[in-house]
């Protein structure tokens, strides 16, 4: 597995980015092709977070903790990961029988919520009006959303503004 770190008001030790390597390097036992994994070490005042996300044969598994030791973050992102690589594995191997999977768990998971199943539930239609980027994150605030679908006004693409973990906003936009 390739491993790219990135770090944000955080320097990672060699040691860190050993401990790091050594136990992502255990997920290698699940793909057959080469995995991608991006791991971002970032320190936001006084809590360290860790994101971790890995891309494999087209597909993407995230998975973010947070708290004051990066040692515990890491300890704690495995068997996120590790839960959602199985429940990806079972999704696809009833469906598709696929084969992308080799072996079983690593690491135990207790604190991880129970698979249900998802079904969707309700469907909403909506005029999709053309705004500024600044007028969509208004009109998201007015309705109390925490994301809000528009039209740019200048190139007319279709647009998603949301409400990030930090307060801040992030935009989505689609290609043509």
């Amino acid at each position: 597995m390739r491993i790219e770190l990135n770090e944000r008001n955080y320097q990672a030790s060699e040691h860190l980015k050993r401990i790091l390597d050594q136990k992502l390097s255990k997920l290698d036992k699940y793909f057959d092709e080469d995995a991608n994994a991006k791991v971002v070490l970032k320190k936001e005042g006084s809590t360290l977070v860790t994101e971790v996300m890995l891309s494999y044969a087209g597909k993407l598994i995230r998975a973010e903790v947070a708290s004051d030791n990066f040692y515990e973050n890491i300890d704690k992102v495995l068997p996120k990961l590790e839960g959602q690589i199985r429940k990806h594995r079972t999704k696809f191997d009833k469906h598709s029988k696929n084969t992308a999977y080799k072996e079983s768990a690593l690491y135990a998971v207790n604190d991880l919520p129970s698979e249900k199943q998802s079904k969707i539930v309700k469907e909403k239609k909506f005029k999709v009006t053309p705004l500024t980027d600044d007028e969509a994150v208004v009109e998201m605030e007015l309705l109390g959303h925490d994301f809000f679908v528009y039209k740019d006004i200048k190139t007319l693409a279709v647009k998603v503004v949301y409400l990030r973990n930090d307060g801040e906003y992030g935009i989505i936009s689609t290609e043509e």
